[in-house]
């Protein structure tokens, strides 16, 4: 060998091991120095390919396919592996059509299509349906499916991502080869569509199978568990993560206290979070998240001050949940530090996405509900002013503030303003101008909202804004409107039958609002207790005796809701206006918590209007007892 030879070959021999050693940790500190030590050695001729592969694999890691490009662009050799590192860079970057170019260059260069290349093209999220019956036509015809699982698990999560379940289950039905990511997949599919029984049944499978079960095998089953059926076979999936070692999985146990709480056993979901060993801001938020939906905002607070204590940052969504406590909470003094913790944590102009609902949010826009909600309102706009671009977020919440302070008339000039900034209105800004017509009962101004909303985009008329139009027609009077908004939806939900109820009681169509109550229940919505508001007051206007009691009675022992005070009041004002003063006496006599005013009035009133021997002698012992 000669002397430059015996160099190269050495200098080639450094070269495998720096390789080697920094691949396991990609960076751009060590791929950098890497490319150039490997230009330096010679022409790309003189280098191995796969030192170049490796190159251009730590770059896609690294998602500089830019890069990556100019590399695999300068070789004057490639081989299959070349081609796939790039196609699946782009395909991870979501250039479906680079990841085709290259797909395409490849079968003309001979080579013949890899599963690792069609798992690249078949793994980008942009990729469609016609592509992917193009590729899985392919696979089945080179005899991909019997190699490995590779194809198959990248083919299932297509299907999955455009929402084709029964593709998706007859692909993985059809693989002859599954692999640990490939049942983990399936089991994920089924939860997320929630097909629980299916989502049991293939994790039973995999426990028969008796394979290695993964942090993502017991994430998938646990995230599909919902309500109070679930929770003992959650109880037997917790089990086993304890038998199996994985509850020091954080990730594993986070998903145990997220089943828990949507199973309802948040006292489990408790008991689970007291003996994490290791908690991250995730374990918390969930906690945090679930006391304050449950009712229990000071206790959420109690546990945000502790995550405080132990050292753990709170990000965006904490914060977005514990203003919903202080919001609650009605304490300005509490929201304030909340603001103040903002613009401590930097996230004052952050902008993020709040998990429950698909928002962009401004961290300002959030402190700024709270001032809202307590009635600061000069606060909110005084805040909001300060933002050197306003979002669509921002007008809507000074939109809202001038509503609950009263202000209509503001309402519509800042959204005169709005539209002049060129800001286009979102489906929050048009029932902000909905609920203020409703407010008004202005059936020409909520007819001209209406029209805006469908002039400007008619796909801003989803669930949520129909229920607005639902129940602003009703206010205002035109019941045909609200009927027909109502048998045009093709998405409804309960919220939009109680409007439908409301709206026919409000205008004197009582049955046709009880017989709605009854389709709703056959339709399996479980009325909730603002839907027995609804139906309770249409039986108080309507005078309607008999169908009250049965809903009041129905109410508890049917679907075990306590009736609040405004129940107990449509019940004792119903039976107090219609002579059944003793039957009104034993509601008020069984209620668990003292009556309000409103109720001792509406009684009185009863008795006043029904003055007769039996009628005093009943009210005097009401009030005696008393």
């Amino acid at each position: 060998m000669s002397f430059n030879g015996d160099f190269l070959f050495k200098h080639h021999e450094r070269l495998l091991q720096l390789l080697k050693s920094w691949s396991a940790v990609p960076s751009l500190k060590t791929t950098k120095p890497l490319h150039a030590l490997a230009i330096t050695l010679g022409p790309y001729t003189c280098q191995p390919i796969f030192v170049y592969n490796n190159i251009i694999s730590q770059y896609a890691f690294l998602r500089h396919l830019s890069a990556a490009r100019k590399v695999f662009d300068i070789m004057t050799e490639r081989n299959p592996v070349s081609f796939n590192s790039m196609i699946s860079a782009y395909g991870k970057c979501g250039d479906v059509w680079g990841a085709w170019d290259l797909f395409s260059m490849m079968r003309g260069c001979g080579f013949s299509p890899t599963p690792f290349a069609l798992a690249g093209l078949l793994s980008c999220q942009a990729l469609d349906l016609c592509g992917g019956s193009q590729l899985q036509a392919l696979v089945v015809k080179n005899g991909l499916f019997d190699a490995d699982a590779f194809v198959g698990t990248a083919l299932l999560g297509l299907y999955a991502r455009s929402g084709c379940v029964s593709e998706a289950v007859q692909a993985f039905e059809d693989m002859p080869r599954k692999s640990l990511v490939t049942w983990n997949s399936i089991i994920s599919l089924y939860a997320h569509y929630g097909l629980v029984e299916d989502c049991m049944l293939s994790f039973r499978e995999l426990l028969r199978l008796e394979a290695s079960l993964s942090d993502c095998s017991f994430v998938g089953v646990l995230s599909g568990l919902e309500g109070e059926l679930d929770s003992e076979f959650g109880e037997q999936i917790h089990g086993l993560v304890i038998k199996s070692g994985f509850d020091y999985e954080v990730t594993v146990v986070n998903s145990l206290i997220n089943m828990y709480v949507k199973c309802v056993r948040l006292c489990l979901a408790e008991k689970v979070f007291q003996g994490m060993h290791i908690k991250d801001v995730v374990s918390w938020n969930t906690i945090i998240g679930a006391l304050e939906r449950d009712g229990g905002p000071p206790k959420a607070l109690d546990f945000f001050f502790q995550m405080s204590m132990d050292g753990v940052m709170p990000n965006q969504t904490t914060l977005v949940i514990i203003i919903a406590s202080c919001s609650s909470l009605q304490i300005p003094m509490l929201g304030a530090y909340i603001h103040a913790k903002t613009i401590k944590k930097g996230f004052e102009s952050d902008v993020f996405v709040d998990c429950e609902r698909p928002l962009a949010i401004v961290p300002s826009n959030i402190v700024a509900g709270i001032y809202n909600r307590v009635g600061q309102y000069q606060e909110t706009l005084k805040l909001l002013s300060v933002l050197e671009e306003p979002d669509v977020v921002s007008w809507n919440i000074m939109i809202a503030a001038s509503a609950h302070s009263g202000d209509y008339k503001e309402v519509f000039e800042l959204f005169r303003h709005m539209q002049m900034t060129q800001i286009y209105p979102d489906n929050y800004t048009f029932v902000s101008l909905l609920s203020v017509s409703s407010k008004l009962s202005n059936l020409a101004l909520g007819s001209s909202v209406h029209g805006l909303i469908i002039k400007t985009d008619f796909s801003l008329c989803d669930t949520f804004v129909c229920n607005v139009l639902v129940n602003m027609y009703g206010e205002c009077g035109c019941i045909k409107s609200s009927v027909k908004i109502f048998d045009g939806m093709a998405d409804r939900n309960l919220i939009t039958w109680t409007s439908l109820i409301s709206a026919l009681g409000v205008n004197g169509y009582s049955h046709e609002a009880l017989e709605n109550f009854q389709e709703m229940e056959f339709l399996g919505f479980k009325p909730d207790g603002v839907a027995f508001i609804a139906i309770l007051t249409v039986c108080r206007h309507a005078g309607l005796v008999k169908e009250g009691m049965e809903l009041f009675r129905r109410m508890k022992c049917d679907y075990g809701l306590e009736p609040k005070m405004d129940h107990y009041h449509c019940m004792v004002d119903l039976l107090a206006r219609h002579g059944k003063l003793k039957e009104a006496e034993q509601i008020i006599a069984g209620m668990a918590f003292p009556p309000d005013a409103l109720i001792w009035r509406s009684f009185l009133e009863g008795c006043k209007r029904h003055i007769t021997t039996e009628g005093l002698s009943t009210g005097h012992g009401v009030v005696k007892a008393v």
